[in-house]
């Protein structure tokens, strides 16, 4: 018999689960696959969305455990799967897998040995399915999850609801809110604290220190084999990142600045990308994406981005990585030899309400995105605009 209080966990858990808001992963999952793994970093509603799942279907024997629960420190995760398939359970839902040693090993084994049961695992972005003690990769559907969107945030924080518009409707200036007469000033909260869901509950910035902490000093070690001294030296690389963003990476002078190998950077650059505390912009030299030659290091968000620069970040470095951290979940978005960012044929410059056009002079589909304006005309649009894109 699986022990009642974790049913009971998940109850509770259930009854503070509210549905009036999804994420915009939700309807892309296949839910009803028998291995899926919902990958992201720390504080975007991972585990909230797999709460909503179970209540929108009663019908399933399902069960939520989180995979640091107590009942862990002498029950094995199968074994639990076992029991629970035995009972007629059919859906499994393991949050944070990665909190469990020997998570791969157990989950493939579940797979292999239980084909009716369809098993739903959420893990730290920094988790590595291809590296861990079992490959998994032909076995799960991962899937990776983005913090907020501008539009995700208009509806979450103030029920204000738009559609999710195509690149080709937002440079056509086709993307428009009916419900807002002026967005700007909705826009200027979203840059500060939008991002993250859990910033409605208040003390954001006191939030997402603990965040960066638990994601540096916690989260990218466990996965990387990391010594105490390297995760401080992780930390180190991101506070001046967040007051060189965007910046060129000089492996050079960065190893100089926190004592480390310059053959190391590239891999604490990759750590830090994965685990969505930075974003690094590629060139366009590979035909794969994001193998191409790293041009600009980002904050990975606006709102982390104002939290590291105590409340008061660039303006322009702000805008710009609001574009690219918008733009990159649904399009690639690679550096321009003669602007800011390049997507497909497109060319975008980002500036304020005065930003000029001669870094697009002579450029076919190239855009000035500007800040500051509610409307666009042409091939001026407004940055907000690319906040609905998902």
């Amino acid at each position: 018999m699986i022990e009642l209080k974790l049913y009971e966990y998940m109850r509770e858990l259930l009854k503070q689960t509210p549905t009036t808001f999804v994420r915009y992963k939700y309807d892309d999952i296949s839910w009803d696959s028998r291995l899926v793994g919902i990958l992201g970093p720390r504080g975007i509603g991972k585990s909230t969305m797999i709460l909503q799942r179970i209540k929108n279907t009663p019908e399933n024997h399902s069960l939520y455990i989180t995979a640091d629960n107590m009942y862990f420190a002498d029950h094995k995760l199968y074994d639990l799967a076992d029991k629970f398939v035995k009972e007629g359970g059919t859906h499994l839902y393991i949050d944070e897998v990665h909190k469990y040693s020997g998570w791969s090993r157990e989950l493939k084994l579940m797979y292999d040995m239980h084909p009716s049961l369809h098993i739903v695992f959420t893990g730290s972005s920094v988790l590595d399915i291809y590296r861990g003690e079992s490959d998994l990769s032909r076995r799960a559907l991962l899937y990776f999850m983005y913090g907020l969107s501008f539009r995700e945030y208009l509806s979450f924080f103030h029920g204000i609801e738009s559609p999710v518009y195509t690149l080709d409707d937002i440079l056509s200036n086709r993307a428009v809110l009916d419900a807002v007469e002026h967005p700007l000033p909705l826009f200027r909260d979203y840059m500060s604290r939008g991002y993250y869901p859990f910033s409605v509950q208040g003390d954001f910035p006191m939030r997402m220190e603990q965040v960066v902490t638990q994601t540096i000093e916690v989260d990218i070690p466990q996965y990387a084999d990391m010594k105490a001294s390297t995760a401080r030296k992780l930390k180190q690389l991101l506070a001046i990142l967040s007051h060189l963003a965007p910046y060129k990476p000089v492996a050079d002078s960065l190893a100089s600045e926190i004592g480390a190998s310059k053959n190391s950077i590239p891999d604490y650059l990759a750590y830090l990308e994965k685990s969505g505390m930075i974003g690094l912009l590629r060139d366009d030299t590979s035909g794969i994406r994001n193998l191409g030659k790293i041009e600009k290091v980002y904050i990975d968000n606006p709102s982390l981005m104002t939290v590291l620069a105590g409340g008061t970040p660039d303006i322009g470095n702000l805008r710009e990585t609001f574009f690219y951290n918008q733009m990159r979940v649904r399009n690639a978005v690679t550096a321009s030899r003669q602007s800011d960012f390049v997507i497909g044929k497109y060319t975008f410059e980002i500036g304020g309400r005065k930003k000029g056009k001669q870094q697009i002079e002579g450029l076919d589909n190239g855009y000035i995105v500007k800040d500051d304006i509610e409307t666009g005309f042409g091939n001026i649009i407004p940055l907000w605009c690319f906040g609905l894109n998902y």
